[in-house]
């Protein structure tokens, strides 16, 4: 279930890497100070993709208009919002080739912290075996096997990951 979850996580996080394309899972979660409290962007205004290259958000409170505008020059995405009083748009650029490379890196570094994660659940699975075993509620056989169950276990998560990496990697690097 832990190992699941750091999946789930990784794949979170990728969507919110920019690729060529305008996705709504870019600017979503990004937090904007509406009233004095940092708050997503999805719980304070619709965010749609009207064209390829554009995402169109538009605030339910038309008083956070500015707001939402502050938030996203304050983010690290990169991106220029324009404001014509009643919806923001945003026009997602081209990636240069250096600007796709860093980003890839960038998917890798995430992919790898994934990495981390699923070892550090295989770790503390293998504490319990041992713990169990050394208490002897398992005997040498039973830890063996479980062991290699949760490597197996622990080699699908890893590949899932893998494959993530590899879906995103090649988003990033389409032109």
């Amino acid at each position: 279930v832990r190992m699941r979850k750091s999946v789930d996580a990784l794949s979170r996080e990728l969507t919110s890497i920019r690729t060529g394309r305008a996705s709504p899972a870019l600017v979503e979660n990004l937090a904007v100070d509406y009233y004095g409290v940092p708050t997503p962007l999805n719980q304070i205004a619709s965010i749609s993709v009207p064209e390829a290259r554009v995402i169109m958000i538009q605030p339910w409170d038309k008083q956070a208009l500015e707001d939402v505008v502050k938030g996203i020059l304050r983010s690290d995405l990169g991106l220029i919002p324009n404001s014509d009083g009643n919806a923001v748009r945003i026009n997602i650029p081209t990636l240069t080739q250096e600007r796709r490379r860093e980003l890839a890196r960038l998917v890798g570094k995430r992919v790898e912290e994934g990495h981390v994660s699923a070892r550090n659940v295989r770790r503390d699975g293998l504490e319990r075996l041992r713990g169990m075993e050394k208490d002897k509620d398992l005997s040498m056989d039973e830890l063996k096997r479980g062991q290699d169950q949760l490597q197996r276990v622990t080699n699908t998560y890893v590949a899932r990951m893998d494959e993530l990496r590899s879906e995103k990697e090649a988003e990033v690097m389409e032109v």
